[in-house]
């Protein structure tokens, strides 16, 4: 299969937080867009460096934190890295994915299983991740007295291993059900790495919609809540509690960036109907926007935003710059 043949859009769709819905008559949808040679290359290209660019502009954030214990004694970018580093794997996996999707095609299932698994917990892992941002924020602008108390390095690691904990315990199950369910030969075959390819059962969408929902609502309980607090504390209090009710607003656009993809099958139907000439292209743009720009937003919270944080990075960026 030639890069000119291949179609990678559903690839990172079925990773996110739709997963709804998604039929066998869209894959022959799809295979009647297909790219060109140059515009196959330039799309490749174009993940590629992106996805590039915002490892590097993190892994510059993570060597911050690990040469400043004043990072790595503080609750909230102990959280913070967590996300960036969650960020760094999602990134790395979908381009990864997005290549293989034009040059491989197909791929063994039980390659494309681990895959998707690692895929489905980091994915997860985002909005809780930002869900215990958000709190962290309150406790330190709302409960100032006790935030040394309630905010330890000890229980912040402690509330990572549960994220992750909740993230496998929801995603695990798919490959249990799998195993039980379909025959040796299905793991040594090969399939377009979705995760409806990897995990058929019907019963699992519907596990995953009541999992997603449950984790959204409540993620946005948190963000709300912390939000209108930070935002009455702020009225009466210093710059301190605005920036922080301005943090509580980017979560809380990360988060709507993350949704965005429940919206996705909508979007393409319509996207169909009313570009048809351009769907390939429009599906692309999507792509973008739901997988790879959320990613690009965390830099941005603190590597740039924190004054704290953005004094040791650019320290750390311009020393690089005068090395011999």
């Amino acid at each position: 299969m030639t890069l000119n043949n291949i179609h990678f859009f559903f690839l990172l769709f079925d990773f996110s937080f739709q997963e709804m819905n998604v039929s066998a008559a869209n894959v022959s949808v799809v295979l009647q867009y297909r790219d060109s040679f140059t515009k196959a290359v330039t799309k490749n290209v174009i993940v590629v460096v992106l996805g590039i660019s915002i490892n590097y502009i993190n892994a510059s954030l993570i060597h911050t934190f690990r040469k400043h214990e004043i990072f790595y004694m503080n609750p909230r970018y102990i959280l913070f890295i967590h996300l960036v580093v969650n960020d760094m794997i999602v990134v790395t996996l979908t381009v990864i994915l997005f290549i293989v999707s034009y040059t491989l095609y197909k791929i063994n299932v039980s390659v494309c299983c681990i895959y998707v698994l690692f895929l489905i917990f980091t994915t997860e892992n985002t909005p809780l991740n930002l869900a215990c941002m958000a709190v962290e924020c309150y406790i330190a602008i709302c409960l100032p007295l006790r935030h040394t108390q309630i905010c330890t390095v000890k229980r912040t690691l402690m509330l990572i291993g549960l994220i992750w904990t909740t993230s496998i315990i929801s995603g695990i199950p798919d490959l249990f059900i799998t195993l039980a369910t379909e025959p040796l030969d299905f793991f040594h075959s090969r399939v377009f790495c979705l995760r409806k390819n990897a995990f058929p059962h019907p019963l699992l969408v519907k596990k995953r919609d009541i999992t997603y929902i449950t984790f959204l609502v409540i993620v946005w309980i948190t963000i709300f809540y912390t939000y209108f607090k930070i935002l009455f504390t702020a009225k009466t209090a210093n710059t301190d509690a605005k920036k922080a009710r301005n943090t509580i607003l980017l979560h809380g656009f990360q988060l709507l960036l993350c949704m965005s993809s429940y919206a996705t099958p909508l979007l393409k139907d319509a996207l169909q109907r009313w570009f048809p000439k351009n769907y390939a292209d429009s599906l692309f743009a999507i792509y973008i926007i739901v997988q790879i720009l959320p990613r690009s937003i965390s830099p941005i919270i603190y590597g740039i935003r924190d004054n704290t944080f953005r004094k040791y990075l650019r320290r750390h960026l311009l020393c690089k710059v005068n090395k011999p």
